[in-house]
C-alpha cells in the first residue's frame, strides 16, 4: 500500500515555488475570512517543495481528518472555480474536493484507512504528528515531514524523486529515528536502506530490521 494521495492532478506543467505559495496564501485567505479554524496538513511533492527540495510538483494536496473538513475548506474556497466537488471516491478511500487557485489545482482529501502506525506519510497520526512549519504569504503552514516523504517515493521505486529528497537531507540533516522507523513500517528492502545510509552518510542502529519487502499484491 501506498501511503500517498491516490488522485494527483494532471497539470500540463511543473509549479515553481512561487506558484505554490501564491495559490497557497490565497487558498488560506480565503479560508481565514470565512472565519473557520481546521487542522490541515500539505503533503506529496509539494510538501517537499517547499522545504526547498526541487521536485516537479503538478497540484497542491491539502490533507483533512473528516469529510466535514473537507466541506468546510471547500465552502471557503467557494469563489474559486470548483474542477470537481466534494465526493467519495471509493478506489482511493478519500473524501475528495478540487478547485483552482490563480491557475493551480488545490485538491482537498482525507485518506480514510486505518493503520496502526504513526509514520505513514497520509494515513494514521503520520501527517498530523510529524511537519513542520513553513512560511507562505502571512501564514506559517504544516507541512509533512521529509523523511515521510522519502520512505513513499522509495516505496514507489522513483529514484528521480527520492534522489533530490537524499541530496537535501544530506545537505541540510534530517531525523534518523524517524526515518528508520519509517523504513521498518514500510518494509523499504535492504537495497534501497543501504542506498539511503550510504547517500546520507548515515550509520543506522546496531541491529536493524532488515526485512523483505513484501510480494506483490
Amino acid at each position: 500500500m501506498i501511503d500517498t494521495l491516490i488522485y494527483m492532478g494532471d497539470g500540463a506543467r511543473s509549479l515553481n515555488t512561487t506558484d505554490m505559495t501564491t495559490a497557497l496564501d490565497m487558498a488560506l485567505v480565503a479560508f481565514g475570512a470565512a472565519g473557520t479554524e481546521t487542522a490541515y496538513r500539505v503533503c506529496g511533492t509539494g510538501a517537499a517543495l517547499m522545504q526547498g527540495v526541487p521536485l516537479p510538483v503538478g497540484d497542491i494536496d491539502i490533507l483533512l481528518a473528516g469529510r466535514e473538513d473537507v466541506d468546510t475548506f471547500a465552502a471557503a474556497l467557494s469563489s474559486f472555480a470548483c474542477l470537481n466537488a466534494a465526493s467519495w471516491l471509493p478506489e482511493s478511500s478519500q473524501y475528495f474536493a478540487r478547485f483552482e487557485v490563480n491557475g493551480v489545482a488545490v485538491e482537498l482529501s482525507t485518506v480514510e484507512r486505518q493503520v496502526d502506525s504513526d509514520v505513514m506519510e497520509c494515513v494514521g497520526s503520520g501527517p498530523w504528528q510529524h511537519y513542520v512549519l513553513i512560511a507562505c504569504g502571512s501564514h506559517h503552514v504544516p507541512v509533512v515531514r521529509l523523511e515521510l516523504r522519502l520512505v513513499t517515493e522509495l516505496l514507489r521505486d522513483r529514484a528521480d524523486r527520492y534522489g533530490p529528497l537524499l541530496d537535501h537531507m544530506g545537505t541540510h540533516g534530517f531525523d534518523p529515528d524517524l526515518l528508520h522507523r519509517a523504513m521498518d513500517a514500510h518494509r523499504i528492502p535492504a537495497h534501497h536502506r543501504r542506498l539511503v545510509q550510504d547517500r546520507l552518510a548515515w550509520t543506522a542502529p546496531a541491529t536493524p530490521r532488515l526485512r523483505p519487502a513484501p510480494p506483490p499484491a
